[in-house]
């Protein structure tokens, strides 16, 4: 299967997530994030936009009885930022989680046009 998209981790925040969940998890989260990198197009069971949000998605982890979320952007077209991840434990997506993630972003945005900025002197 050909790479339909790099992941990128910005910072710590997803590899602290990815670090305290157990073995048998980060199994199911490294196929999810494979299935995000090769497939054509993302099945919505995975991937979906965060509604009224501005270019943010969350990746859909289901593990035994278990909901985990990751939240990201894309930057770049095919590059997938990858952010904050937490495990869901009601109907609805915490507004604090995807504030938190908004702030991330927003950044990574900045950190990046500090170094682009930097890079055209």
């Amino acid at each position: 299967m050909d790479q339909q998209r790099k992941l990128i981790f910005y910072k710590n925040y997803f590899r602290e997530f990815f670090y305290a969940q157990k073995k048998n998890v980060q199994d199911k989260i490294d196929y999810v994030l494979f299935v995000v990198t090769v497939a054509n197009r993302i099945p919505k069971k995975f991937f979906e936009h965060i509604t009224g949000t501005d270019g943010l998605f969350e990746i859909r982890i289901e593990f035994e009885s278990n909901i985990y979320r990751i939240f990201c952007c894309f930057d770049e077209g095919k590059l997938v930022v990858l952010f904050n991840g937490f495990q869901k434990k009601s109907q609805k997506t915490p507004q604090k989680e995807i504030d938190k993630a908004l702030k991330i972003k927003q950044e990574y945005f900045m950190d990046k046009n500090k170094k682009t900025d930097y890079e055209k002197r």
